[in-house]
């Protein structure tokens, strides 16, 4: 499973959405990514890359593509 897959995967598992739902998908646009959400999405790609989040790094985890950038920092490519 490529490292896109994995993240892509992620919001399908924890937000219930469809793959081609999370391209442009930012919190709090569906009723899933809420506040519960959003940690329950951040728990599944710290297990997806075993990484683990900084603090500043889950606040400003807003959007798919928000999380892409994040993941550089951790020296991970999608």
């Amino acid at each position: 499973m490529t490292n896109r897959e994995k993240y892509v995967n992620a919001f399908v598992e924890s937000l219930d959405v469809t793959e081609e739902e999370t391209a442009g998908l930012k919190y709090q646009d569906i009723p899933a990514w809420d506040s519960v959400g959003h940690m329950g999405l951040v728990a599944e790609i710290e297990d997806a890359f075993d990484i683990q989040f900084e603090t500043d790094d889950i606040v400003e985890f807003g959007s798919f593509e928000k999380g892409i950038e994040i993941l550089k920092k951790y020296g991970i490519e999608i």
